[in-house]
Order: structure tokens, then sequence, then C-alpha cells
């Protein structure tokens, strides 16, 4: 089947995302941002909810974030009380998610000259999650409390939206559920309200593509291991 062009630009917006962990100073405009959520708002949602809020972050903000953050995480007690607005992830790992989550573990600190016993070395490269691994631009999604399990999927297709949309803007993005522990201490430098669930925030900005851990590309299992046509 020959691909139109409309299908090439689609696709290549699609897999030409990954999770990028280095980026540029290079500013991003607000008005791009804007254009950016407009798009991503079109994701569809049940009965038209349109559950997402964002609240952006940047400069003076963004940093405050980042230190408050980093304040904490150096404090090995303090990080660990920390609680989970939700469980992102599963209680007990089951295979065969718990080799694939190895893996890109393993391969990420690979390509940093980290061993498995460099604690420090995985510690400092976790650290850079709260600096929004040196984005420009910050971002926090939300969800009201009073929504449920369905408007958290319509929250998925808004966020793959957004971030295919950055793609077809030549930006990159990176994903981050590592904010989650961190919801109070957002919430009291942001002002999100407690009425809210942080669902979690992603750096937004122009990958730094001298850094070897922004070639990491994560593998994807064959479309016959997980689909059945009945």
């Amino acid at each position: 089947m020959i691909q139109s062009n409309e299908q090439k630009i689609v696709d290549h917006a699609i897999t030409s995302r990954h999770s990028m962990r280095a980026f540029l100073q290079t500013p991003v405009p607000r008005e791009d941002i804007e254009q950016m959520l407009e798009v991503a708002a079109r994701a569809p949602s049940g009965s038209n909810t349109q559950p997402w809020k964002v609240y952006v972050v940047t400069g003076e903000i963004k940093q405050k974030v980042s230190d408050a953050l980093l304040e904490i995480y150096k404090d090995k007690a303090q990080f660990e009380a920390l609680q989970e607005d939700y469980k992102y992830y599963p209680t007990q790992w089951d295979s065969p998610y718990i080799e694939r989550r190895r893996k890109v573990g393993l391969d990420l600190y690979k390509l940093l000259g980290l061993g498995r016993d460099d604690k420090e070395g995985m510690s400092a490269q976790h650290s850079r999650n709260y600096t929004f691994f040196d984005a420009p631009v910050g971002l926090f999604f939300t969800v009201d409390r009073t929504m449920n399990t369905g408007s958290w999927l319509d929250f998925g297709c808004f966020l793959q939206s957004f971030m295919i949309a950055a793609r077809g803007r030549g930006l990159d993005t990176c994903a981050q559920a590592a904010f989650n522990r961190f919801h109070n201490t957002i919430r009291a430098v942001t002002g999100i309200p407690e009425s809210e669930v942080l669902m979690c925030g992603l750096a937004l900005g122009y990958a730094d593509m001298s850094k070897i851990e922004n070639s990491l590309i994560s593998d994807r299992e064959p479309v016959s291991v997980f689909t059945k046509f009945l």
C-alpha cells in the first residue's frame, strides 16, 4: 500500500516521538504552546467532557518548583515518606512488564556509563526529572477528582495529542510520572487545588541531540505479540 503525504507526515510525527532527557535552552514561544494545546484539545472525550486541565510553568516559577523538589529529593527519609496522589505503577510487577521496565532503565544507564552499583550516579540522573531535564517549559496536567477512570483515558488521548503536535513543530517532550510523589509541594508553588489529581508532568523544548541519553529509543513489541485478529 502506497502512503499518501498526509499519512507519512502523521506517521512520522508519531514514530519520531520518544522521551528526551536533555534539552537546549532555546525558548518556546507562548503562542506555539497555545496552538499545540488548541490542537490537542480536539482529542476525544466521553460526552465531550474535556476533563483535562493544564498548568504551564516557565522562568521563575519553574525554577521555584525545581528548587523545592530537589531540596526534598536530597533528603532520603523525606523523599521516601512521600505518597503518590494515585498509584501509577502496579504494586506487584509481573512478566513481561517487569522485564520491559528493567531493560529501558539499564539501557539508559549503560548509555550514560552508569554501572548497576552506581547508586549515586543513578540518583543524580533521576534528579534531572525535577529540572524538567533543563527544558525551558514544564507542564503539569490534572483531572478533577470528581471524574472517574474514563476521564483518565480521555486525558491520555489529550496528552498524546499534545506530544504529537509538538513533534509536528520540531519540538520534543518527556512525559514524567516522577512528579507524582511531589503533588503537595507542586500544589504549594503553583496553586493547583487539592480538588484536582496531578496526573503527570511534562518537559517541552528542543532536544539537545549532542547528549547521548537522547539516542535511547525504547523497544516496542511487534503487532503479532499484542494483537489478535478474530
